[in-house]
């Protein structure tokens, strides 16, 4: 039986994170990207263009997992040349990928795409989930639109089993990353909450990220549409008090819409990344049995920063004193 892993977008945030982590469990890794920079050196790479058939379409041949990342970062500025560069990387990527496997003589069992929480309609009032969550409106829920429908009408073989993972943010103590950028501003005294503080944040701690993923390998019946969150959902005030509690910051200056719409254009991105309502419920993860070592977001948060990098977060995470949240005012919390 194969245990190759073929991971496309290998030289991305996850990417790099999933290539060490089925290395490291006894797995042949054949990583995929545009270019090698990033990569995390595990596995053998191989380069392609998203767009054509190549001889990187010959590692998907009998493979155990394919599955893909590829996709130009939505952490930029709306302006209409980068949102037609989001939405084809998208596209192109998952349409030339279907075309490879379907023309495989042994298709790989499971083919993962990789979606959006993002998918779902701006929720402040319950819960979204994958089978009665309503579909959203705006740039963020076409970006994801386009995506599972390039992903769902690819013809291939039935053998193949097909899942979207529409997933949360996803958190892991890496330079330029949603960690990275709140816990640096948090540091700062400018943890406040952002927009009215209100809004829901769908998370994963990136351990977890990577377990559910090798758990729905290991579902044979698990295939459309599932949830890689936490099945806790802070609102953006908590969230960002979760963020100087670890730091040991006791004060936060809060951004109304108006400041964050500033503070955005600054960092060169969009405010809807921080005010959208992120609610998405991980009912089928929950359903199948799959456990969180990291169900609460606080202590998510407060596990990661001392596992910095990629090396940092596969080293055993030492036990952290209260230290620095011990002598936080309650009212600072």
């Amino acid at each position: 039986m194969s245990t190759t892993v073929v991971i496309i977008g290998a030289n991305g945030f996850l990417g790099r994170y999933l290539c060490r982590y089925f290395a490291r469990n006894g797995r042949e890794v054949v990583a995929i990207a545009r270019k090698k920079e990033g990569w995390s050196g595990d596995g053998m790479f191989l380069e392609w263009d998203g767009k054509e058939i190549g001889p990187w379409a010959y590692a998907l041949e009998g493979a155990e997992l394919v599955i893909n990342l590829s996709g130009r970062s939505v952490n930029c500025r709306y302006i209409p040349q980068n949102r037609e560069e989001i939405i084809r990387s998208r596209v192109d990527s998952t349409t030339v990928l279907g075309r490879a496997i379907s023309e495989c003589r042994v298709p790989p069992r499971l083919w993962l795409n990789a979606s959006t929480a993002t998918w779902y309609r701006h929720a402040e009032d319950r819960a979204q989930d994958e089978w009665d969550g309503e579909p959203g409106e705006g740039f963020s829920h076409e970006v994801a639109a386009a995506w599972e429908d390039a992903f769902f009408s690819a013809k291939i073989p039935a053998e193949t089993r097909k899942v979207a993972l529409r997933m949360g943010m996803v958190l892991a103590n890496e330079p330029g990353t949603v960690y990275d950028i709140l816990s640096s501003m948090a540091g700062r005294g400018l943890g406040g909450a952002i927009g009215n503080g209100d809004q829901r944040i769908s998370w994963i701690h990136m351990e977890d990220f990577l377990r559910a993923v090798e758990f729905v390998m290991r579902e044979p019946f698990m295939d459309g549409m599932v949830n890689l969150t936490a099945p806790d959902f802070p609102t953006n005030r908590e969230w960002m008090r979760y963020f100087r509690e670890t730091v040991g910051m006791p004060i936060g200056l809060p951004a109304g819409e108006r400041l964050a719409k500033i503070g955005a254009a600054f960092m060169n991105t969009e405010t809807e990344l921080v005010l959208k309502s992120r609610w998405a419920e991980p009912l089928r993860l929950k359903e199948a049995g799959f456990r969180w070592k990291h169900a609460k977001a606080d202590a998510a948060i407060e596990d990661l920063e001392n596992r910095p990098g990629l090396a940092g977060f596969f080293r055993e995470s030492a036990r952290r004193s209260a230290g620095a949240k011990a002598w936080l005012p309650a009212t600072a919390r």
